[in-house]
């Protein structure tokens, strides 16, 4: 069974190094998702990100050296959700691509709904890189 996915990307004029450092570090998660959790701590080397819904863990993909940023996420409920997540070289600056994934029974105003609120950390991530600005 296939799922409907979305590809959303914002460029970042700061090396691919420097943008993938910054975004493989959850400890850094609300400055640019502030969306998946407002505070983000590291417990027995697992990492917690404190939702409205309650404590989910996140765990990225290992360090490596293509800009893999996917990560997991075991929300409170237990649900796990994969999130695909790249960091990828374009000339001397750098476009992050997220892929958005409808989940099963998602309508089509929560889809969208997602692709805004992706957007918009994405943007600010931008934001956060290019300027230093939270």
């Amino acid at each position: 069974m296939s799922t409907e996915s979305r590809h959303l990307s914002v460029h970042i004029d700061r090396p691919v190094a420097d943008v993938y450092a910054f975004v493989a570090e959850p400890a850094n998660l609300p400055r640019w998702a502030p969306g998946l959790g407002s505070s983000v701590v590291r417990e027995q080397g697992a990492w917690f990100v404190e939702t409205p819904e309650g404590r989910a863990r996140v765990t990225f993909a290992p360090r490596n050296e293509y800009g893999v940023l996917d990560h997991e996420v075991v929300t409170p409920s237990g649900e796990t959700v994969y999130v695909p997540l790249r960091a990828v070289a374009d000339g001397d600056g750098c476009e992050v691509v997220f892929t958005l994934r409808r989940s099963p029974g998602m309508t089509d105003a929560e889809f969208e709904r997602d692709a805004g609120l992706v957007s918009g950390d994405l943007a600010r991530l931008k934001e956060v890189l290019q300027t230093g600005t939270p």
